[in-house]
Formats: C-alpha cells, sequence, structure tokens
C-alpha cells in the first residue's frame, strides 16, 4: 500500500465548503480512478486552519498516473477553496488500525 500526504491551508469560513467538496471529490476519485483506495481528512488541533487529507493508494504507479502534472482536474475545487501547502508520499510498511 501507499499513501499519499496533502497538507491544506483552509480559512475557517470555507472550512465546510471545503470538507464537503473533499468528501465528494475523494469519493469520486475512489469510484474512477485505477488503485484509488479513499481518503481521510486530520484537522490541525492547535492550528485549525490546517487540514491534512491522507489518500491510500495500491501502489505508487497508481498514484503517479493519477497525479500527473501535479495538479489533477479532480482537486480543482478544492483549491478553489484552500491553499495546498504539500504533497508527501509515503510507502506504507504496516498498519495496526482497525
Amino acid at each position: 500500500m501507499f499513501r499519499v500526504i496533502y497538507r491544506w491551508e483552509v480559512a475557517p469560513e470555507n472550512f465546510e465548503a471545503f470538507k464537503k467538496t473533499w468528501r465528494t471529490t475523494t469519493n469520486r476519485i475512489h469510484a474512477s480512478v485505477p488503485g484509488a483506495l479513499g481518503s481521510f481528512m486530520l484537522k490541525g488541533h492547535k492550528n485549525e486552519t490546517e487540514i491534512l487529507t491522507i489518500a491510500k493508494w495500491e501502489s505508487y504507479d497508481a498514484w503517479q498516473q493519477f497525479w500527473g502534472n501535479a495538479n489533477p482536474e479532480q482537486m480543482d475545487d478544492m483549491r478553489k477553496l484552500a491553499k495546498r501547502i504539500s504533497v508527501e508520499a509515503y510507502s506504507e510498511i504496516e498498519d495496526h488500525t482497525h
């Protein structure tokens, strides 16, 4: 498995719209992009404008095919509501969550 962590800065007044847009976007990607396995969202405890969206992929290659030019059109609406700060990719070694 492979995980990608997207770090966003979301203004408080945009958070609800961003959350709704992210939910729609991640479900659409999961349903239509080969290798996409969904994602989850975290909100900063100390800095509530910091949002992490963490996507799970079958492989690095599957994510790279989606990621392409680093601005997939599926994520356009999210970028209208928030500033993407960084994108980091990680190989999953073990997962003991249930």
